[in-house]
């Protein structure tokens, strides 16, 4: 088990936004979706393109670079590239991978990741 570290304040995320944290050398993206926090790698997989750029839809963020998409509550790939699921192109490029997910608590006004 890692360590809680402090990655923002309950104030400075909304429903809906994202934010990046440096915690011990992890570049992590933090989500807000209702009153749930989430936190994955914030580098997309494929061709490591940050996702904090990208487009948040519910619980699915979607690479900016070249549309693979994740689900922020178990970091598994929902769409590996913008062919679809598991394209042609996809696989013949690079196989896809998940994100790795940390978890997440509140204490107080604090939203704290463990790494």
């Amino acid at each position: 088990m890692g360590e809680f570290t402090e990655v923002s304040k309950i104030d400075e995320l909304k429903s809906g936004a994202m934010k990046t944290a440096n915690v011990a050398g992890h570049q992590i993206l933090l989500t807000r979706v209702g009153d749930k926090y989430y936190a994955v790698d914030n580098l997309c997989s494929h061709m490591k393109g940050s996702l904090s750029q990208g487009k948040l839809e519910g619980t699915v963020v979607t690479c900016p670079l070249h549309g693979s998409q994740f689900d922020i509550t178990n970091g598994r790939v929902v769409r590996w590239l913008k062919g679809g699921q598991m394209s042609e192109e996809g696989k013949s490029v690079k196989p896809s991978k998940d994100l790795t997910v940390y978890n997440v608590k509140v204490e107080g006004d604090r939203v704290l990741v463990e790494v």
